[in-house]
């Protein structure tokens, strides 16, 4: 395990600004890497940093797409394909908690324990990791961040009654087209994000929804990890999923992280269920 060198735990619940804050860091660094749960989320970040330093100065890595200019000062990458081989002065993972997921979590649990900045790590995240960091991570500095906006359920909504800017989660391919199909016909458009869109795709749907053009939003639940999307409800049409091995109730950090997208910076935001859930 690499000697900790100033490493930093931002920990709280989803709307507290912690991928902004340590995108800050990044950019107040001679060089940087940050590792990201979504590759969605990955080219998001990307856009932002090229806005800021150029498109020579930053590189993109997914599983989908590789931008790499010749001199890059800054990695912007989804977690998995984190280049092993470049040192950098600053070196952030998001969504943390990702260490207990039962598919990704060894390798999210590698960078915990293996990747560090050359003068500062950030590792971003739920607060239910704090015991797991303080026992493999002595030194860490803990800051907590609290929500920016309240979040109050409100309840079973029919999908008629579901008020403008919704993001309504399901976790099945076919589930969110039908209820994508269903909202067209009543409410007269939805965009669809889920993981098997091509990035063009994806990036074009979630447009369409951040631009206004539909005013409804139906994804898995992949919307959980960080997208910042402009929700003002989120609403469940299932409370249950299959994870690979068997169907089981989502468990209350998982509803929390969902939950938590509605309401962006200081706007509030509420949830609630929706269909049959």
């Amino acid at each position: 395990m690499p000697a900790s060198r100033s490493v930093t735990a931002v920990l709280g619940p989803t709307n507290t600004g912690k991928t902004h804050l340590a995108v800050e860091r990044m950019l107040a660094h001679a060089s940087g890497m940050i590792g990201l749960p979504l590759r969605l989320l990955a080219r998001e970040i990307y856009d932002r940093v090229r806005v800021r330093v150029g498109d020579h100065a930053v590189a993109l890595v997914t599983g989908e797409e590789k931008i790499i200019p010749a001199t890059p000062r800054f990695w912007v990458a989804t977690v998995e394909a984190m280049p092993s081989n470049i040192e950098v002065a600053f070196l952030a993972i998001d969504e943390i908690q990702l260490c207990a997921d039962f598919e990704r979590g060894h390798i999210f649990t590698d960078r915990l324990l293996h990747r560090r900045g050359r003068e500062e790590t950030m590792l971003l995240g739920a607060g239910t990791m704090r015991p797991i960091i303080e026992r493999l991570v002595p030194r860490t500095t803990f800051v907590a961040r609290p929500r920016f906006s309240k979040l109050t359920y409100a309840g079973h909504k029919k999908l008629s009654r579901l008020p403008r800017r919704s993001a309504v989660v399901a976790f099945s391919a076919e589930t969110v087209y039908a209820v994508a199909e269903l909202l067209r016909r009543q409410r007269g458009g939805a965009a669809v994000v889920l993981g098997a869109l091509s990035p063009r795709t994806r990036n074009a749907q979630v447009s369409l929804f951040q631009s206004g053009d539909v005013d409804y939003l139906v994804a898995t639940d992949a919307i959980g990890m960080g997208l910042n999307m402009d929700v003002d409800h989120v609403a469940f049409a299932a409370t249950r999923k299959f994870d690979g091995f068997h169907y089981r109730n989502l468990n209350p950090s998982e509803l929390g992280q969902i939950a938590g997208r509605a309401g962006r910076y200081l706007n509030d935001g509420t949830f609630g269920t929706t269909g049959e859930a």
